[in-house]
Parts: C-alpha cells; structure tokens; sequence
C-alpha cells in the first residue's frame, strides 16, 4: 500500500461504498447509526453526534504521552523511528487527564447498558486510565498483558526492556452482568485450555506494516490485527458494532470486516484516515457460516423436557430407556417419568433407576425412531435448530 508520507497534502477523502466502508457523513442506518464509518475529526465530537448506548464494544488506543526527551539512537548511532508526532504530546499530567476524562465519558455514553471497552496502554499512560476508568463507574474485568514476541531492545542499557503492553477490559459499570464473555470459544481458541491474561503476540511488522511513499512506517504505534482478533473472538458476536476513538491506520476496521463485526472509527488525521480507508476495502471478509463461535450449554436457550411432548417429538405413553435398553421409564403427559411406580422428572427417575444421587436425564434416556436409539437431547437440538432437523 502506497500513501503519502505525514506532513504531505492529504489527498481527496473518498467514499469506498463498493467495499462497505465510506468516509464522510451522508450514511447512516436506520438508527442513525453510522456503520463501517471512519468518521475524521475529533473523537469526543464526533462521538457526541452519535445516538447514546449504539455501541456493543470500544477498543481504544489512546496516546501515550511517551515523554520522549531528545533523539534516541541505536548502539550503531542510527536514529530510531521512535513517536515524536503532536498527537502523543501533552503539556502536563494533568493537561492528559482532562482529555481522558473528556473520552472516557464520550465512550461510556456510546456504550450500551451491557457494552465492554478495551483501552491498550504502556506504563506512561495505563496506570492513569485505570484510576479514570474507576472513578467514572466502569468495572474493570480483566488486565491483559499482551507479551510482544519482538520488542524493541532497550538501547541506552539503562531500564529493563520494555516487552509488554497492558490492556483493561471493563464493563460499562458494576451493574453491566450481562456483557459477551466468548469463553468456550476462547478455549477452543486456545486448544481447550482456559484462555490465562498474558497474551503472546509479535508487533507489528512485515508486510501488515503500513509505509509512506518513503518507505517509512506510517503511524508509529500500529497495532497488529492479531491482538484485535483475539479481543474480537474473545467480547463480541457477529454483527456487534466495534466504535474505535483513535482509529489511526485502521486495524480495528480490518479485522472487524474481516470477522464479520461493523465497526466505526474516529480518526482526526485524514491521512491516517485515507490509508485506513485503502486498507479496509481490501479486506475479503470471512464466510458467515465460519464466524460461528463455541458455546457452551448453559448459553443456549432453555428448554424443558415438556417442551418435546408440545413440539409432538415424543409422546404420552412412549417409552424412554437406556442406552442398552434394559432400563425403561413410561413418558406421561406432563413431561413427567413412571419407571414401576417411581415418578418424577428425567433427572430424577434417571437416577432413581440406576440408583444415583443424581443423572442428567437428557444424555441418559433415548427414543427408538426408525428402528434406532436416539439420545432425547437430539430431540432437543432440534427444537434449537429446527432448520437442521
């Protein structure tokens, strides 16, 4: 990808409608809700133009403040491209405080009741966050370490090398139980270990690096979409609306296209904004029926045995058994067992008659149908996913 290099005439913003993604203000859904949107301005207005609570998930990555003091350079005396730019420059502490207060509230607002937010940060800015997160009523869920597999060495000798960065999960506030948690699909992810807190990914390089016409990176601080893939898998679902305050080159536009997610970006750089534009519509978004994620039972819908006898896949007077078919149970009108006079619910008999405290009568009892046995619980992914049956 070919784009000016900062500080170059930006060129025309274009819309990219072909390709799902526009920049400018002319495209809204029904809810005014500006989907697949890079939105260039200020993020704190143009994120007071949005409808409140529109939002399912944030990823911020704000600033830093790296408090840069002259030229730093390799043991070779080469000058390494390190972040000067204004964006990350502020005058004091308390001038960065006020201006994450001013976003931190800007994001809340956009948050809907069960929304999370992710803000990535080093040791310059994350501690400060945190304590803003806070006070301003979000519930922090998680601190993720994200370990990076090549960090830049610490030249002068003189500090530890800097290997990490930290991002805060939280929940819009303490009150926000219901926010999207992907475990089981995380564990899967994660080859059917619970996902831990410490991430391992490489930084940003290579080809995903996007250069200026000069050769040089683009933006100092590009994220790598892995690490956005992993937060995406882990806090959404197809279709969630991802709104970015910092937008920068675009990697949460990219992989929110790629995954299946809507997302909108806030970029106040046009040139940014332009390049994130370019890289986004080249983005060849996965097939629907691959976004599905794990879940585990307890996420899907409830539904009692009594429910079958409804839907007519089982009947009054039918006989339920085993595997082997040596224990039986009689099935009675109101979803209830008779085994020889011991009456109850599937659990219930299906313990009584093997003489357990307790049995999980769904993959225990089964049906003949066609001349085989059939697991009931196959009778109820049916009813869940009628479409299969």
């Amino acid at each position: 990808m070919r784009v000016l290099r900062k500080g170059a005439a930006a060129r025309p913003i274009h819309h990219l409608s072909a390709a799902g993604v526009t920049l400018g203000t002319d495209h809204t859904d029904a809810d005014g809700i500006p989907l697949d949107r890079i939105l260039v301005g200020d993020c704190v207005a143009e994120m007071s133009k949005l409808p409140a609570a529109s939002v399912d998930v944030i990823f911020a990555d704000p600033p830093y403040n790296l408090q840069l003091e002259g030229a730093l350079r390799r043991p070779d005396q080469s000058l390494v491209a390190g972040v000067d730019d204004a964006w990350d420059q502020f005058d004091s502490f308390e001038a960065k405080d006020a201006f994450t207060r001013a976003w931190l509230i800007a994001s809340r607002r956009q948050l809907k009741p069960n929304g999370t937010i992710w803000v990535i940060g080093s040791y310059h800015n994350i501690f400060r966050v945190g304590t803003i997160l806070q006070d301003q009523g979000y519930w922090i869920l998680n601190d993720i370490i994200w370990r990076k597999m090549n960090p830049m060495p610490n030249f002068k000798g003189r500090r530890f090398q800097n290997a990490h960065e930290t991002l805060i999960w939280a929940a819009r506030s303490q009150e926000g139980k219901k926010y999207t948690f992907n475990y089981d699909a995380m564990k899967t992810f994660n080859e059917d270990l619970q996902m831990r807190s410490d991430w391992m990914t490489p930084i940003c390089t290579g080809l995903e690096r996007i250069k200026d016409d000069d050769g040089a990176k683009l933006h100092p601080t590009q994220k790598p979409e892995s690490l956005l893939y992993r937060v995406m898998i882990a806090s959404t679902a197809p279709g969630d609306v991802v709104l970015d305050p910092f937008f920068g080159t675009g990697t949460t536009g990219a992989v929110a296209r790629r995954l299946g997610r809507h997302f909108i970006g806030v970029e106040r750089d046009p040139i940014y904004a332009q390049a994130a534009a370019d890289r986004i519509a080249a983005v060849e978004p996965a097939r629907p029926e691959s976004l599905e994620l794990m879940r585990s039972k307890k996420a899907e819908a409830r539904i009692p045995f009594g429910s079958l006898l409804e839907a007519g896949l089982v009947t009054a007077g039918e006989l339920l058994s085993d595997a082997r078919g040596r224990l039986t149970a009689v099935v009675r009108a109101d979803g209830s067992l008779d085994a020889k006079g011991t009456v109850g619910s599937i659990h219930r008999v299906g313990a009584a008659v093997q003489a357990l405290d307790a049995c999980n009568g769904w993959v225990f009892w089964h049906v003949m149908r066609n001349g085989k046995r059939v697991l009931i619980d196959d009778l109820r992914k049916q009813m869940r996913t009628p479409d299969a049956a």
